[in-house]
């Protein structure tokens, strides 16, 4: 970000220039050195149009001109996040009044307890910048690209920041339901500067363009900065759609005499942004200085430390030296932590060099973050790290799982802080990463397509990484294996001798507990030969810790290493090979600190246990080998049941119906479904969308003998779906949409007795 073409990145993605590298040094130096000059710009724009050897991707420059012509977002479509790319949509509001804004509201608020300030203590903020945003996440109800980027290793991170070359950057829906999901924070990013936030490209608003042009020519604010109405804009947008705050992005020369507008954007947008979002954030990119000059200081200085002072923190550039973050901290003073010292995880020009350095068979390796990294842990301030879709957009071998896995570990070696989960019960994750090749709803397969969806990620599991070869016992979230609830699960591969037993941490976290007893269930598919259980730690109020294992079968030669065994109730799923196991234990006074898994051998398998198929064309297991799949985690109090109100409680209603001619006399239907509690403001955490698709009879009715088939559609993280080109076939009379009501719990409503909303099939 350190200025306009240091912070694109030159491939096929961005900006490919052949022959004209020139133009680049040229068409900064207009922007950033000599405004007098900036009129030229539209003539170098020509020159692109016309050129032949200059080709500019779809995502900066054809696509602007395309997609301003061919996308209203006021018409329905397929929904989609996406910026604000000028100031006049901003003060217009007419956001507002795109058919996308309602599917683009985040669902989940922050996680109890961290909604509250940041913890004092050194932090990492993560900026994303995965190759220009709004990729594969930029599809709100879900892509089909099941190798999409993600994030999930939130245990290491505290602020979040969906970052885009535009004006306004608001995150898609799926990254801060997620990150909130994980108590992590999200930042949207207000950038100014011209080329990225007023697109060149584009032939509309001239009038806005010439007048924010002659701004920068003047060294000054547009109008609307100098007043209180933006900051009311920004803060509103944090409020509607749910995320935490800002980074500001201020890359622009100002006349001395603006910095006092500026510093009064800056403090009344952190002020206003405090009243409506409790706990949120305003960061300040270390940019212009006070005295108007873009000067990138990559550390926390005279120079940027009024615009520190109105804030809560800043984000220093990455080209900073060994001794600047203790010199930041010095400035600093008690505010330490509120300084984040950038890193360029591409490598340019920041200190340790970014990426990784990796020697060949070397299973521990020096990983060149880290030496910033440490740089920084010495000097006890916070970190920014920058662009860590390195990983992915680089393609690091072996695999975008192992690579992510593997740099995300050398991070927290370094860093050597990971943040506790406080949550509140009940506590439910089913190891969902986001994306996946099927979708399953209690053990049953629902879909078999590829999918992409942040908004589904479950509270991931806290997996340390770890070489193939050195444990008897592999375990990895198997995005593959058939899950329990979603597209996830933890299997677990590898021998394992009699009378002995493997475990493993999957989640570290605080929930302080009631008198009330409290329910655990998990799912679990293996072999005859294999027994997985759950060992919890709890910790008292007086530092006393205790060890709990639930397992389903007698361990009388493991019993001693714990506290306490309590043996589990096992009944089998709806769906063939899983099985549910339950346990209750009364930790009156505790905190549940800890849940770890436990492979072991059963002392005398069961007839119950020999009866379950692992799967198709599973062999038998040698007495050594074991299998075993975790499929859902369920912790609650006793006395939690799920409130599911009556259908016919609920709202549901379509509209936007739009039907088109298909192939072979079908149709072809695309709607908006909406559905609310009657007289009620009560959210589910996620809703399960089928269709039901009966056949006519030869006296024309809808055919009621068949077993109706339910056809999944998607899911819904709000109260309303978009469904789009549905092909209905000609013998259709009607259609039934079934909304599937999802608790907090894990538990899903049975389908029967779901809401739904009935559409004739009328002749077009």
């Amino acid at each position: 970000m350190c200025c306009l073409m240091k912070s694109m990145r030159v491939n096929s993605d961005l900006v490919l220039i052949t022959g004209s590298i020139w133009f680049l040094v040229f068409f900064e130096s207009i922007f950033l050195d000599c405004p007098k000059h900036i009129y030229l710009v539209f003539w170098f724009y020509k020159q692109l149009k016309s050129s032949h050897n200059i080709i500019v991707s779809h995502t900066i420059m054809s696509h602007s001109i395309n997609s301003e012509s061919e996308f209203d977002p006021k018409q329905p479509s397929v929904p989609i996040s996406y910026p604000i790319k000028t100031l006049k949509d901003l003060e217009s509001r007419s956001y507002y009044e795109s058919f996308h804004y309602p599917f683009n509201k985040a669902s989940v608020p922050i996680e109890s307890g961290h909604s509250a300030p940041l913890p004092n203590r050194r932090r990492i903020l993560v900026c994303h910048d995965m190759a220009g945003g709004y990729l594969d996440d930029k599809w709100v109800q879900g892509g089909t690209n099941a190798e999409a980027y993600a994030i999930w290793h939130w245990h290491l991170i505290d602020v979040f920041v969906y970052f885009s070359h535009n004006l306004v950057t608001l995150p898609p829906p799926s990254w801060t339901n997620t990150a909130h999901r994980h108590g992590v924070k999200v930042l949207s990013n207000y950038y100014y500067l011209l080329l990225m936030c007023w697109g060149l490209s584009s032939l509309k608003g001239m009038r806005e363009r010439l007048s924010v042009m002659k701004c920068f020519q003047q060294r000054s604010l547009p109008k609307c900065m100098q007043q209180r109405s933006l900051p009311k804009h920004l803060a509103e947008l944090a409020v509607n759609l749910g995320f935490d705050g800002w980074l500001l992005n201020m890359e622009v020369s100002l006349k001395p005499k603006q910095i006092s507008n500026l510093k009064e954007f800056v403090n009344h947008l952190s002020l206003t942004t405090h009243s409506s979002v409790p706990g949120s954030l305003v960061i300040w990119y270390d940019s212009v200085t006070i005295n108007g000059d873009l000067w990138w200081q990559d550390e926390l200085n005279e120079h940027n430390k009024p615009f520190f002072d109105i804030c809560d923190g800043i984000f220093t550039n990455y080209t900073w030296q060994e001794d600047y973050p203790r010199r930041s901290a010095a400035v600093a003073g008690d505010r330490k932590f509120d300084v984040y010292m950038g890193i360029d995880i591409f490598g340019r020009n920041t200190y340790g060099g970014g990426m990784w350095n990796c020697f060949p068979d070397v299973i521990l390796c020096m990983c060149q973050t880290n030496a910033a990294l440490d740089v920084i842990r010495k000097d006890d301030v916070s970190a920014a790290i920058f662009a860590p879709g390195w990983v992915y957009e680089t393609k690091q071998a072996p695999d975008f799982e192992t690579a992510q896995n593997r740099w995300w570990s050398l991070v927290g070696k370094s860093w050597g802080i990971t943040r506790k989960y406080l949550g509140t019960l009940p506590f439910y994750t089913n190891f969902d990463q986001g994306s996946g090749y099927h979708i399953s709803v209690d053990g049953d397969q629902v879909s078999d397509a590829p999918w992409c969806n942040i908004s589904s990620q479950g509270v991931q599991p806290l997996l340390e990484f770890a070489d193939s070869t050195a444990n008897s016992i592999q375990l990895i979230v198997n995005l593959k294996e058939a899950s329990y609830n979603g597209g996830g699960n933890i299997t677990f591969k590898g021998s394992l001798e009699k009378d002995t037993y493997f475990k493993r941490r999957i989640f570290q976290g605080e929930f302080i507990l009631s008198k009330l007893p409290i329910h655990f269930f998990y799912s679990v598919k293996s072999d005859s030969n294999s027994s997985l259980g759950l060992v919890l730690e709890f910790t008292s109020t007086i530092n006393k810790t205790m060890s709990v294992l639930l397992t389903s079968h007698g361990m009388d030669h493991l019993s001693s290493e714990f506290s306490k065994v309590v043996l589990t109730s096992e009944h089998k799923g709806n769906a063939l090979g899983w099985v549910i196991h339950e346990g209750t234990i009364e930790m009156n006074g505790y905190i549940l600190t800890g849940i770890h898994a436990l492979c072991y051998k059963p002392n005398a398998p069961s007839k119950e246990l020999k009866s379950r198929p692992f799967g198709p064309g599973h062999t038998a297991p040698s007495s050594t080998d074991y299998s075993a799949v975790l499929g859902h985690i369920t912790v609650k109090t006793s006395n939690y049941k799920p409130d599911f109100p009556i259908s016919t409680s609920w709202l549901v209603d379509g509209e936007y119906i739009h039907w088109k001619s298909g192939p072979q006399d079908s149709r072809i239907l695309s709607v908006k479904i909406s559905w609310n509690l009657k007289g009620k403001n009560f959210a589910f955490p996620h809703y399960n969308v089928f269709v039901e698709k009966p056949p006519k009879l030869a006296d024309g009715n809808s055919g009621t003998t068949l077993e109706p088939v339910q056809e999944y559609l998607g899911v819904a993280h709000v109260n309303c779906f978009y469904v789009s080109e549905l092909k209905v076939p000609a013998s259709t009379s009607s259609l039934k949409f079934i909304i599937q009501v999802c608790d907090f719990d894990g538990t899903n409503r049975n389908l029967e007795d779901c809401p739904y909303y009935q559409l004739e099939i009328k002749g077009l």
